[in-house]
Protein backbone atom coordinates (compact mmCIF):
# COMPACT_ATOMS: atom_id res chain seq x y z
CA UNK A 1 0.00 0.00 0.00
CA UNK A 2 0.85 3.49 -0.11
CA UNK A 3 1.10 6.08 2.90
CA UNK A 4 -0.44 9.48 0.21
CA UNK A 5 2.97 10.26 -0.26
CA UNK A 6 4.22 7.97 -2.57
CA UNK A 7 6.31 5.79 -0.44
CA UNK A 8 5.34 2.29 -0.42
CA UNK A 9 4.00 0.12 2.57
CA UNK A 10 4.21 -3.61 2.66
CA UNK A 11 2.08 -5.69 -0.55
CA UNK A 12 0.84 -3.16 -3.39
CA UNK A 13 -1.84 -4.21 -5.91
CA UNK A 14 -0.30 -2.50 -8.70
CA UNK A 15 3.35 -3.27 -8.71
CA UNK A 16 3.73 -6.86 -7.42
CA UNK A 17 1.97 -8.47 -10.35
CA UNK A 18 4.90 -8.93 -12.91
CA UNK A 19 3.68 -6.94 -15.45
CA UNK A 20 2.83 -4.31 -13.95
CA UNK A 21 4.95 -0.79 -12.08
CA UNK A 22 4.39 0.53 -8.84
CA UNK A 23 2.25 3.53 -9.70
CA UNK A 24 4.44 5.79 -8.09
CA UNK A 25 7.17 4.71 -10.56
CA UNK A 26 4.99 5.18 -13.31
CA UNK A 27 6.57 8.70 -14.44
CA UNK A 28 4.66 11.16 -17.30
CA UNK A 29 1.08 10.51 -17.50
CA UNK A 30 -1.23 12.59 -19.50
CA UNK A 31 -4.74 12.77 -21.01
CA UNK A 32 -6.92 12.81 -23.51
CA UNK A 33 -10.49 14.13 -22.93
CA UNK A 34 -12.83 13.31 -25.18
CA UNK A 35 -15.63 15.41 -23.12
CA UNK A 36 -16.45 17.30 -26.93
CA UNK A 37 -17.15 14.54 -28.88
CA UNK A 38 -17.71 11.17 -26.41
CA UNK A 39 -19.18 13.16 -23.75
CA UNK A 40 -21.09 15.08 -26.44
CA UNK A 41 -22.58 11.96 -27.03
CA UNK A 42 -24.38 11.13 -23.94
CA UNK A 43 -28.19 11.87 -24.76
CA UNK A 44 -29.64 15.23 -24.84
CA UNK A 45 -26.29 17.27 -24.95
CA UNK A 46 -25.31 19.52 -27.56
CA UNK A 47 -22.62 21.77 -27.34
CA UNK A 48 -22.43 25.09 -29.32
CA UNK A 49 -19.11 26.46 -30.74
CA UNK A 50 -18.91 28.93 -27.92
CA UNK A 51 -19.22 26.63 -25.22
CA UNK A 52 -16.73 24.10 -27.11
CA UNK A 53 -14.31 26.88 -27.09
CA UNK A 54 -14.43 28.06 -23.70
CA UNK A 55 -14.30 24.40 -22.53
CA UNK A 56 -11.52 23.55 -24.69
CA UNK A 57 -9.73 26.67 -23.23
CA UNK A 58 -10.12 25.64 -19.31
CA UNK A 59 -9.41 22.01 -20.36
CA UNK A 60 -6.03 23.66 -21.63
CA UNK A 61 -5.76 25.73 -18.53
CA UNK A 62 -5.72 21.86 -16.15
CA UNK A 63 -2.54 21.19 -18.19
CA UNK A 64 -5.03 18.13 -20.24
CA UNK A 65 -2.38 17.20 -23.17
CA UNK A 66 -4.94 16.10 -25.80
CA UNK A 67 -8.07 17.59 -26.60
CA UNK A 68 -10.62 15.50 -29.02
CA UNK A 69 -12.71 18.69 -30.00
CA UNK A 70 -15.17 16.57 -31.84
CA UNK A 71 -15.86 14.13 -35.11
CA UNK A 72 -15.56 15.82 -38.33
CA UNK A 73 -17.40 13.20 -40.25
CA UNK A 74 -20.42 14.66 -38.36
CA UNK A 75 -21.00 18.18 -40.33
CA UNK A 76 -20.24 21.06 -41.31
CA UNK A 77 -21.47 22.80 -38.23
CA UNK A 78 -18.74 20.10 -36.06
CA UNK A 79 -16.60 20.96 -38.68
CA UNK A 80 -16.65 24.61 -38.04
CA UNK A 81 -16.53 24.41 -34.37
CA UNK A 82 -13.40 21.44 -34.17
CA UNK A 83 -11.59 24.37 -36.77
CA UNK A 84 -12.66 27.09 -33.96
CA UNK A 85 -11.02 24.73 -31.20
CA UNK A 86 -7.80 24.10 -33.70
CA UNK A 87 -7.14 28.65 -33.98
CA UNK A 88 -7.46 28.99 -30.33
CA UNK A 89 -3.98 27.85 -30.34
CA UNK A 90 -3.38 25.42 -26.87
CA UNK A 91 -0.63 24.24 -25.59
CA UNK A 92 -2.96 20.74 -26.12
CA UNK A 93 -2.55 18.45 -29.04
CA UNK A 94 -6.34 19.33 -30.91
CA UNK A 95 -7.59 16.04 -32.98
CA UNK A 96 -10.72 14.93 -34.52
CA UNK A 97 -12.19 11.46 -34.74
CA UNK A 98 -12.36 9.60 -37.39
CA UNK A 99 -13.94 6.30 -38.49
CA UNK A 100 -11.51 4.16 -40.36
CA UNK A 101 -12.60 6.41 -43.66
CA UNK A 102 -9.54 8.26 -45.90
CA UNK A 103 -12.40 10.94 -46.61
CA UNK A 104 -12.88 11.63 -42.80
CA UNK A 105 -9.06 12.34 -42.54
CA UNK A 106 -9.48 14.61 -45.57
CA UNK A 107 -12.68 16.26 -43.71
CA UNK A 108 -10.31 16.57 -39.98
CA UNK A 109 -7.41 17.98 -42.16
CA UNK A 110 -10.35 20.49 -43.49
CA UNK A 111 -10.24 21.42 -40.03
CA UNK A 112 -6.55 21.77 -39.41
CA UNK A 113 -6.61 20.02 -36.31
CA UNK A 114 -3.04 18.37 -35.17
CA UNK A 115 -3.91 14.80 -35.38
CA UNK A 116 -6.83 12.03 -35.65
CA UNK A 117 -7.69 8.99 -33.25
CA UNK A 118 -8.31 7.07 -35.62
CA UNK A 119 -11.06 4.27 -34.54
CA UNK A 120 -11.12 0.58 -36.28
CA UNK A 121 -12.55 -2.55 -35.56
CA UNK A 122 -11.31 -4.85 -33.57
CA UNK A 123 -13.52 -7.51 -32.19
CA UNK A 124 -15.23 -10.59 -34.03
CA UNK A 125 -18.38 -8.52 -33.94
CA UNK A 126 -17.51 -5.46 -35.15
CA UNK A 127 -14.66 -6.73 -38.05
CA UNK A 128 -17.52 -8.68 -39.60
CA UNK A 129 -21.27 -8.09 -38.46
CA UNK A 130 -20.80 -4.32 -38.10
CA UNK A 131 -18.14 -3.54 -40.83
CA UNK A 132 -18.49 -6.29 -43.41
CA UNK A 133 -14.77 -7.09 -44.17
CA UNK A 134 -12.31 -9.96 -43.29
CA UNK A 135 -9.31 -9.83 -40.44
CA UNK A 136 -7.02 -9.38 -42.93
CA UNK A 137 -8.57 -6.96 -45.12
CA UNK A 138 -8.72 -4.93 -41.50
CA UNK A 139 -5.70 -4.32 -41.08
CA UNK A 140 -4.14 -3.95 -44.38
CA UNK A 141 -6.61 -1.14 -44.26
CA UNK A 142 -5.65 0.44 -41.60
CA UNK A 143 -2.19 0.27 -42.34
CA UNK A 144 -3.20 2.36 -45.34
CA UNK A 145 -5.11 5.12 -43.61
CA UNK A 146 -2.24 5.31 -40.92
CA UNK A 147 0.49 5.74 -44.13
CA UNK A 148 -2.33 8.13 -45.82
CA UNK A 149 -2.59 10.54 -42.37
CA UNK A 150 1.08 10.35 -41.53
CA UNK A 151 1.68 11.45 -45.37
CA UNK A 152 -0.40 14.37 -43.99
CA UNK A 153 1.89 15.54 -41.36
CA UNK A 154 -0.76 14.55 -38.51
CA UNK A 155 -0.26 13.21 -35.11
CA UNK A 156 -2.24 9.91 -35.36
CA UNK A 157 -3.34 7.51 -32.12
CA UNK A 158 -5.09 4.42 -33.54
CA UNK A 159 -8.26 2.80 -31.47
CA UNK A 160 -9.08 -0.93 -31.27
CA UNK A 161 -12.57 -0.42 -31.34
CA UNK A 162 -14.25 -2.88 -28.82
CA UNK A 163 -10.43 -4.02 -27.80
CA UNK A 164 -12.10 -5.20 -24.79
CA UNK A 165 -13.99 -8.00 -26.13
CA UNK A 166 -11.45 -8.91 -29.00
CA UNK A 167 -8.98 -11.57 -29.61
CA UNK A 168 -5.77 -10.40 -28.09
CA UNK A 169 -3.60 -11.89 -30.49
CA UNK A 170 -5.32 -10.42 -33.39
CA UNK A 171 -5.36 -7.06 -31.22
CA UNK A 172 -1.73 -7.44 -31.08
CA UNK A 173 -1.35 -7.84 -35.15
CA UNK A 174 -3.49 -4.66 -35.98
CA UNK A 175 -2.28 -2.20 -33.74
CA UNK A 176 1.10 -3.68 -33.98
CA UNK A 177 0.97 -3.23 -37.71
CA UNK A 178 -0.34 0.34 -37.27
CA UNK A 179 2.82 1.50 -35.13
CA UNK A 180 4.92 -0.36 -37.82
CA UNK A 181 3.05 1.93 -40.24
CA UNK A 182 3.77 5.33 -38.67
CA UNK A 183 0.99 5.73 -35.74
CA UNK A 184 2.13 7.93 -32.84
CA UNK A 185 0.25 5.73 -30.36
CA UNK A 186 -2.32 2.69 -30.09
CA UNK A 187 -5.19 3.00 -27.56
CA UNK A 188 -6.77 -0.18 -25.81
CA UNK A 189 -10.92 0.19 -25.53
CA UNK A 190 -13.00 -0.66 -23.43
CA UNK A 191 -16.00 0.45 -26.05
CA UNK A 192 -18.80 -0.58 -23.89
CA UNK A 193 -17.50 -1.09 -20.26
CA UNK A 194 -17.35 -4.66 -20.32
CA UNK A 195 -13.36 -5.41 -19.05
CA UNK A 196 -12.42 -6.19 -15.19
CA UNK A 197 -8.85 -5.01 -14.09
CA UNK A 198 -7.30 -8.24 -14.55
CA UNK A 199 -8.64 -7.86 -18.34
CA UNK A 200 -7.16 -4.70 -18.90
CA UNK A 201 -4.22 -5.51 -17.31
CA UNK A 202 -3.30 -8.35 -19.60
CA UNK A 203 -4.21 -6.38 -22.63
CA UNK A 204 -2.33 -3.20 -21.79
CA UNK A 205 0.63 -5.10 -21.10
CA UNK A 206 0.80 -6.84 -23.89
CA UNK A 207 0.11 -4.04 -25.94
CA UNK A 208 2.94 -1.73 -24.01
CA UNK A 209 5.47 -4.02 -25.51
CA UNK A 210 4.95 -3.02 -28.59
CA UNK A 211 4.99 1.18 -28.23
CA UNK A 212 3.00 3.64 -26.92
CA UNK A 213 -0.50 2.75 -25.60
CA UNK A 214 -3.18 4.97 -24.12
CA UNK A 215 -6.44 3.56 -22.63
CA UNK A 216 -10.13 4.66 -23.08
CA UNK A 217 -12.43 3.21 -20.40
CA UNK A 218 -16.16 3.18 -19.82
CA UNK A 219 -18.08 2.81 -16.21
CA UNK A 220 -20.76 0.43 -17.38
CA UNK A 221 -19.83 -2.21 -14.60
CA UNK A 222 -18.44 0.90 -12.37
CA UNK A 223 -14.80 -0.04 -12.78
CA UNK A 224 -13.84 2.96 -15.15
CA UNK A 225 -11.32 4.45 -12.45
CA UNK A 226 -10.04 1.00 -11.29
CA UNK A 227 -9.88 0.14 -14.95
CA UNK A 228 -7.85 3.46 -16.00
CA UNK A 229 -5.11 3.00 -13.20
CA UNK A 230 -4.61 -0.83 -13.91
CA UNK A 231 -4.09 0.19 -17.27
CA UNK A 232 -1.22 2.81 -16.16
CA UNK A 233 0.56 0.52 -13.60
CA UNK A 234 0.58 -2.09 -16.58
CA UNK A 235 2.20 0.59 -19.11
CA UNK A 236 -0.24 2.95 -20.49
CA UNK A 237 1.10 6.72 -20.41
CA UNK A 238 -2.05 8.22 -21.56
CA UNK A 239 -5.77 8.26 -20.25
CA UNK A 240 -9.05 8.94 -21.97
CA UNK A 241 -11.95 10.26 -20.01
CA UNK A 242 -14.45 13.02 -19.83
CA UNK A 243 -14.89 15.85 -17.34
CA UNK A 244 -17.35 14.73 -14.90
CA UNK A 245 -17.23 11.31 -16.35
CA UNK A 246 -20.54 12.56 -18.87
CA UNK A 247 -20.85 10.00 -22.12
CA UNK A 248 -22.75 7.08 -23.72
CA UNK A 249 -24.46 5.00 -21.44
CA UNK A 250 -22.80 5.05 -17.93
CA UNK A 251 -20.14 7.41 -19.20
CA UNK A 252 -16.49 7.71 -19.54
CA UNK A 253 -13.57 7.58 -17.06
CA UNK A 254 -13.75 11.21 -15.02
CA UNK A 255 -10.63 12.73 -15.72
CA UNK A 256 -10.70 14.23 -12.06
CA UNK A 257 -11.44 10.77 -10.40
CA UNK A 258 -8.19 9.29 -11.95
CA UNK A 259 -6.08 12.92 -11.56
CA UNK A 260 -6.78 13.19 -7.61
CA UNK A 261 -6.46 8.96 -7.69
CA UNK A 262 -2.78 8.92 -9.33
CA UNK A 263 -2.05 12.49 -6.94
CA UNK A 264 -3.17 11.70 -3.49
CA UNK A 265 -2.61 8.19 -3.56
CA UNK A 266 0.87 8.25 -5.98
CA UNK A 267 2.34 11.63 -5.60
CA UNK A 268 1.69 10.96 -9.65
CA UNK A 269 1.40 14.91 -11.02
CA UNK A 270 -1.17 15.11 -14.22
CA UNK A 271 -3.68 17.73 -14.39
CA UNK A 272 -3.60 21.52 -12.53
CA UNK A 273 -6.03 20.49 -9.78
CA UNK A 274 -6.59 23.60 -8.34
CA UNK A 275 -8.48 23.95 -11.72
CA UNK A 276 -10.73 20.91 -11.83
CA UNK A 277 -13.61 22.57 -9.66
CA UNK A 278 -14.35 25.39 -11.89
CA UNK A 279 -13.90 22.70 -15.34
CA UNK A 280 -16.36 20.81 -13.49
CA UNK A 281 -18.64 23.97 -13.42
CA UNK A 282 -18.06 24.74 -16.89
CA UNK A 283 -19.52 21.54 -18.07
CA UNK A 284 -22.30 21.02 -15.86
CA UNK A 285 -23.34 24.27 -17.06
CA UNK A 286 -22.96 23.48 -20.70
CA UNK A 287 -24.50 20.45 -20.87
CA UNK A 288 -27.45 20.57 -18.41
CA UNK A 289 -25.91 17.10 -16.86
CA UNK A 290 -25.95 18.40 -12.87
CA UNK A 291 -23.08 17.46 -10.44
CA UNK A 292 -24.63 14.97 -8.19
CA UNK A 293 -24.15 16.00 -4.71
CA UNK A 294 -21.96 12.76 -3.66
CA UNK A 295 -19.88 12.94 -7.18
CA UNK A 296 -16.06 12.55 -5.88
CA UNK A 297 -13.64 15.36 -6.31
CA UNK A 298 -16.69 18.30 -7.22
CA UNK A 299 -19.66 17.30 -5.81
CA UNK A 300 -21.63 19.82 -3.55
CA UNK A 301 -21.14 17.30 -0.45
CA UNK A 302 -17.46 16.06 -0.98
CA UNK A 303 -16.07 18.92 1.22
CA UNK A 304 -18.98 19.70 3.51
CA UNK A 305 -19.38 18.34 6.84
CA UNK A 306 -22.88 18.61 8.77
CA UNK A 307 -23.13 16.19 11.61
CA UNK A 308 -21.83 17.61 14.76
CA UNK A 309 -19.39 14.89 15.61
CA UNK A 310 -18.09 15.39 12.31
CA UNK A 311 -17.90 19.08 12.53
CA UNK A 312 -16.53 19.53 15.84
CA UNK A 313 -13.42 16.76 14.82
CA UNK A 314 -13.25 18.91 11.85
CA UNK A 315 -13.20 22.66 13.87
CA UNK A 316 -10.19 20.84 15.73
CA UNK A 317 -8.06 19.28 12.99
CA UNK A 318 -8.80 20.29 9.00
CA UNK A 319 -7.67 16.26 8.07
CA UNK A 320 -9.82 14.44 10.69
CA UNK A 321 -12.56 13.86 7.86
CA UNK A 322 -11.18 14.63 4.66
CA UNK A 323 -8.73 12.95 2.60
CA UNK A 324 -6.96 16.12 1.05
CA UNK A 325 -7.72 19.74 1.54
CA UNK A 326 -10.29 21.21 -0.60
CA UNK A 327 -7.97 23.57 -2.33
CA UNK A 328 -6.08 21.58 -3.74
CA UNK A 329 -9.05 20.84 -6.49
CA UNK A 330 -9.88 24.34 -6.38
CA UNK A 331 -12.79 24.16 -3.47
CA UNK A 332 -13.63 25.47 0.05
CA UNK A 333 -14.23 23.60 3.15
CA UNK A 334 -18.26 23.97 4.38
CA UNK A 335 -19.76 23.34 7.17
CA UNK A 336 -23.21 22.79 6.37
CA UNK A 337 -26.12 23.16 8.84
CA UNK A 338 -29.26 20.80 9.32
CA UNK A 339 -30.79 18.63 11.88
CA UNK A 340 -27.43 17.20 13.14
CA UNK A 341 -25.96 20.65 13.50
CA UNK A 342 -24.05 21.46 16.72
CA UNK A 343 -23.49 24.40 18.66
CA UNK A 344 -19.57 24.26 17.60
CA UNK A 345 -20.73 24.31 13.56
CA UNK A 346 -23.57 26.97 13.95
CA UNK A 347 -21.13 29.26 16.05
CA UNK A 348 -18.39 28.85 13.60
CA UNK A 349 -20.47 29.35 10.73
CA UNK A 350 -21.41 32.62 12.13
CA UNK A 351 -17.78 33.17 12.89
CA UNK A 352 -16.50 32.73 9.68
CA UNK A 353 -19.52 35.93 8.64
CA UNK A 354 -18.42 37.76 11.60
CA UNK A 355 -21.70 37.89 13.38
CA UNK A 356 -21.53 37.69 17.05
CA UNK A 357 -24.50 36.54 19.23
CA UNK A 358 -24.70 36.04 22.39
CA UNK A 359 -25.15 32.36 23.85
CA UNK A 360 -28.93 32.63 24.35
CA UNK A 361 -29.29 34.18 20.71
CA UNK A 362 -27.09 31.73 19.78
CA UNK A 363 -29.39 28.38 21.25
CA UNK A 364 -32.39 30.20 19.56
CA UNK A 365 -30.85 30.38 16.37
CA UNK A 366 -29.34 26.33 16.94
CA UNK A 367 -32.96 25.65 17.55
CA UNK A 368 -34.93 27.40 14.17
CA UNK A 369 -31.77 25.42 12.28
CA UNK A 370 -32.85 22.11 13.74
CA UNK A 371 -36.70 22.94 13.09
CA UNK A 372 -35.54 23.52 9.45
CA UNK A 373 -33.60 20.67 9.09
CA UNK A 374 -36.10 18.51 10.69
CA UNK A 375 -38.25 19.18 7.77
CA UNK A 376 -35.38 18.09 5.49
CA UNK A 377 -34.50 21.08 3.94
CA UNK A 378 -30.58 21.99 4.15
CA UNK A 379 -29.55 25.16 5.92
CA UNK A 380 -27.18 27.03 3.43
CA UNK A 381 -25.08 30.25 5.04
CA UNK A 382 -27.64 32.67 3.50
CA UNK A 383 -30.29 31.25 5.07
CA UNK A 384 -28.25 31.12 8.82
CA UNK A 385 -27.84 34.95 8.32
CA UNK A 386 -31.28 35.17 7.40
CA UNK A 387 -32.53 33.62 11.05
CA UNK A 388 -29.76 35.47 12.85
CA UNK A 389 -30.66 38.46 11.74
CA UNK A 390 -34.32 37.54 12.60
CA UNK A 391 -33.17 36.58 15.98
CA UNK A 392 -30.88 39.69 17.14
CA UNK A 393 -33.42 42.06 15.36
CA UNK A 394 -30.77 43.30 12.89
CA UNK A 395 -30.80 43.78 8.83
CA UNK A 396 -28.14 43.64 7.04
CA UNK A 397 -26.68 46.32 4.21
CA UNK A 398 -28.73 45.17 0.54
CA UNK A 399 -26.16 45.13 -2.14
CA UNK A 400 -28.81 43.85 -5.02
CA UNK A 401 -32.24 45.22 -4.61
CA UNK A 402 -35.58 45.50 -6.96
CA UNK A 403 -37.44 48.99 -7.02
CA UNK A 404 -39.61 48.46 -10.29
CA UNK A 405 -40.77 45.45 -12.59
CA UNK A 406 -43.10 45.41 -15.30
CA UNK A 407 -44.59 42.89 -17.65
CA UNK A 408 -46.46 42.43 -21.07
CA UNK A 409 -47.72 38.88 -21.71
CA UNK A 410 -50.73 39.54 -23.90
CA UNK A 411 -48.61 39.52 -27.01
CA UNK A 412 -47.22 36.53 -29.23
CA UNK A 413 -43.62 37.77 -26.92
CA UNK A 414 -43.73 38.29 -23.24
CA UNK A 415 -41.57 40.98 -22.58
CA UNK A 416 -40.02 41.94 -18.66
CA UNK A 417 -38.38 45.30 -17.79
CA UNK A 418 -36.48 45.11 -14.49
CA UNK A 419 -34.69 48.13 -12.29
CA UNK A 420 -32.45 46.95 -10.21
CA UNK A 421 -30.30 49.01 -7.81
CA UNK A 422 -26.87 47.26 -7.87
CA UNK A 423 -23.84 48.47 -5.42
CA UNK A 424 -26.15 52.03 -5.72
CA UNK A 425 -26.49 52.48 -9.14
CA UNK A 426 -29.49 52.35 -10.61
CA UNK A 427 -29.96 49.41 -14.15
CA UNK A 428 -32.79 48.83 -16.03
CA UNK A 429 -33.23 46.27 -18.91
CA UNK A 430 -35.85 44.51 -20.71
CA UNK A 431 -35.83 41.02 -21.88
CA UNK A 432 -38.37 38.37 -23.26
CA UNK A 433 -38.47 35.28 -23.08
CA UNK A 434 -40.91 31.98 -22.96
CA UNK A 435 -43.57 33.47 -20.10
CA UNK A 436 -43.52 36.82 -18.05
CA UNK A 437 -41.31 34.46 -15.31
CA UNK A 438 -38.82 33.57 -17.59
CA UNK A 439 -38.60 36.93 -19.23
CA UNK A 440 -38.53 38.55 -16.07
CA UNK A 441 -35.36 36.54 -14.65
CA UNK A 442 -33.57 37.32 -18.12
CA UNK A 443 -34.42 40.54 -17.54
CA UNK A 444 -32.60 40.20 -14.21
CA UNK A 445 -29.51 38.62 -15.41
CA UNK A 446 -28.75 41.12 -18.24
CA UNK A 447 -28.77 43.69 -15.61
CA UNK A 448 -26.15 42.07 -13.16
CA UNK A 449 -24.17 41.62 -16.18
CA UNK A 450 -22.51 38.42 -17.25
CA UNK A 451 -19.18 38.78 -15.51
CA UNK A 452 -21.35 37.75 -11.76
CA UNK A 453 -21.68 34.13 -12.67
CA UNK A 454 -24.80 33.25 -10.37
CA UNK A 455 -26.91 29.82 -11.07
CA UNK A 456 -30.61 28.83 -10.65
CA UNK A 457 -30.44 25.31 -9.53
CA UNK A 458 -34.00 25.06 -8.67
CA UNK A 459 -37.55 27.05 -8.74
CA UNK A 460 -40.49 25.46 -7.05
CA UNK A 461 -44.11 27.60 -6.64
CA UNK A 462 -46.91 26.41 -4.26
CA UNK A 463 -50.29 27.93 -3.83
CA UNK A 464 -50.50 28.60 0.05
CA UNK A 465 -54.36 30.21 -0.58
CA UNK A 466 -57.05 29.64 -2.37
CA UNK A 467 -59.50 31.01 -5.34
CA UNK A 468 -58.11 33.36 -7.96
CA UNK A 469 -56.41 35.64 -6.08
CA UNK A 470 -54.69 33.20 -4.71
CA UNK A 471 -51.17 34.02 -2.50
CA UNK A 472 -48.30 32.08 -3.90
CA UNK A 473 -44.31 31.04 -2.68
CA UNK A 474 -42.14 30.48 -4.65
CA UNK A 475 -38.83 29.12 -3.44
CA UNK A 476 -35.49 28.98 -5.30
CA UNK A 477 -31.83 27.73 -4.88
CA UNK A 478 -29.04 29.60 -6.70
CA UNK A 479 -25.53 29.19 -6.13
CA UNK A 480 -22.09 30.79 -7.00
CA UNK A 481 -19.42 28.77 -7.14
CA UNK A 482 -19.24 26.55 -3.92
CA UNK A 483 -21.95 29.12 -2.49
CA UNK A 484 -25.74 28.10 -2.47
CA UNK A 485 -28.58 29.91 -0.91
CA UNK A 486 -32.33 28.82 -0.74
CA UNK A 487 -34.92 32.11 -0.47
CA UNK A 488 -38.68 32.24 -0.60
CA UNK A 489 -41.16 35.35 -1.66
CA UNK A 490 -44.74 35.50 -1.50
CA UNK A 491 -46.87 37.19 -3.78
CA UNK A 492 -50.60 37.03 -5.83
CA UNK A 493 -48.40 37.75 -8.74
CA UNK A 494 -46.83 34.99 -9.72
CA UNK A 495 -43.64 36.91 -11.73
CA UNK A 496 -43.04 39.36 -8.79
CA UNK A 497 -42.50 36.74 -6.20
CA UNK A 498 -40.26 34.60 -8.87
CA UNK A 499 -38.22 37.44 -9.46
CA UNK A 500 -38.34 38.70 -5.39
CA UNK A 501 -36.58 35.73 -4.66
CA UNK A 502 -34.69 35.77 -7.13
CA UNK A 503 -33.16 39.02 -6.22
CA UNK A 504 -33.00 38.04 -2.59
CA UNK A 505 -31.05 35.01 -3.18
CA UNK A 506 -28.43 37.14 -5.29
CA UNK A 507 -27.69 39.43 -3.23
CA UNK A 508 -27.08 36.75 -0.18
CA UNK A 509 -24.56 35.43 -2.64
CA UNK A 510 -22.68 38.70 -2.88
CA UNK A 511 -23.55 39.61 0.59
CA UNK A 512 -20.16 38.46 1.72
CA UNK A 513 -17.98 38.98 -1.25
CA UNK A 514 -15.64 42.39 -1.98
CA UNK A 515 -16.13 41.70 -6.14
CA UNK A 516 -18.47 44.68 -7.26
CA UNK A 517 -21.19 43.55 -9.64
CA UNK A 518 -19.82 45.08 -12.70
CA UNK A 519 -22.41 45.53 -15.55
CA UNK A 520 -21.87 44.42 -19.12
CA UNK A 521 -20.76 46.88 -21.72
Amino acid sequence: MCDGSGEREGTTLFGDHPETTHLSDVGDVQFLDTTLRDGEQAPGVSLTPDEKARIARALDRANVGFVEAGSACTGPGERETISRVAELDLDATVTSFCRGIQRDIDLALECDVDGINLVVPASDRHITDKVGTTHEQNVQDTVELVEYAKDHDLWVEVIGEDGSRADLDYLEELLGASLEAGADRICWADTVGHATPDGALEAVARLSELGPVSTHTHDDLGLAVMNALTSVAAGADVVHGTVNGIGERAGNVAVEEVAIALSHGYGVETLELTEVYDLAELVANATGIPLPPNKAVVGQNTFTHESGIHTDGTLKDDAMYEPYPPETVGRERRLALGKHAGRAGVKAALDEKDFEVTDDELSAIVARVKEIGDRGKRVTDADLLTIAEDVTDSEHDRRVEITELTTVAGGSTPTATVTLVVDGDERTEAEIGSGPVDAAINAVQSALGHSFDTHLESYHVDAITGGTDAIVTVEVEMSRGDDFVTVSASDSDITRASVEAMVDAIDRLVATSDDRVIADD
